[in-house]
């Protein structure tokens, strides 16, 4: 399964695999599921909801920047509200354009301005998200931590505080039907 290609002219997903459509070659690859940290406050799932789409910008942290790296079209991401109360899990979204350079690195004005990026070699890159689902409740980190160990599902880890993380397909499907339980 497999396939590298330039342009993403249409994207079709199942439960398991993403099938995309670079020109006239088609790519089966292996579905990735993620889980992504906003601060309800900052930026959440209703403004996503609202916006329908958006840039998830300013992650400055080389692990999280290599997962956003590593993301393909039509993959499907947790939105997680962190730093509230409760925290948790608040919704699903999909990633709509991969390998995006993330713009607040070039503005000195931005608190994620990185004086070492340079357009020509930016140091940020990141995706462009699209919404698809607000769960009817939240799944609360306590929710997360009864049902996970932390080998399974990062985010209920001790001390944890990386903004964007894998979730096993097996784990994102557990969490798929608890959050659509409500």
């Amino acid at each position: 399964m497999g396939c590298s290609g330039k342009r993403t002219v249409g994207i079709h997903h199942s439960v398991r695999y993403s099938v995309v459509f670079y020109g006239e070659l088609v790519c089966i690859l292996p579905m990735n599921y993620w889980l992504m940290k906003s601060e309800p406050d900052v930026y959440s799932i209703d403004d996503l909801q609202r916006d329908r789409e958006t840039i998830w910008d300013g992650v400055r942290n080389y692990q999280a920047r290599n997962f956003l790296r590593s993301m393909q079209p039509g993959e499907l991401a947790f939105f997680y509200h962190s730093n509230t109360a409760p925290p948790g899990i608040a919704g699903l979204m999909k990633v709509a354009k991969p390998d995006v350079v993330d713009p607040t690195q070039f503005d000195a004005k931005s608190k994620y301005y990185d004086p070492k990026s340079t357009p020509e070699k930016p140091r940020w890159q990141t995706v462009t998200l699209e919404y698809v689902e607000t769960f009817p409740a939240i799944i609360t980190l306590d929710a997360l931590r009864q049902a996970f160990n932390p080998d399974d599902l990062w985010v209920v880890r001790q001390g944890n505080r990386l903004s964007v993380m894998p979730v096993p397909e097996a784990i994102a499907e557990k969490i798929l039907a608890m959050g659509r339980a409500g």
